[in-house]
């Protein structure tokens, strides 16, 4: 599913207009960001969690040229899909 595609069943189920239901996803989306952004965790409730970790800086390989490669260490977004999320999609 899109995010035009979540506007559009938003907008369908609760009789909003497109614009109001794009503006609601909007918000939504901006407020996670931001509050990863900023470093905090976002649980929520039988859906899941979104966390920012940490990754330390590592060793690779250049699977082309098999060159040794330095990756820096980096902020990544992780998401852990909640109990009744996972029974959902289990079934």
């Amino acid at each position: 599913m899109t995010k035009s595609q979540l506007t559009e069943r938003i907008a369908e189920q609760f009789a909003l207009s497109k614009d109001q239901a794009e503006e609601a996803v909007n918000i939504v989306l901006g407020r996670i960001s931001t509050a990863l952004a900023d470093g905090e965790r976002v649980e929520l409730r039988d859906f899941g969690v979104f966390e920012v970790r940490h990754r330390r800086a590592r060793d690779a390989r250049n699977p082309r040229t098999g060159d040794a490669v330095q990756v820096p260490e980096k902020l990544a977004v992780h998401f852990k899909a909640g109990k009744a999320l996972k029974a959902r999609v289990d079934n």
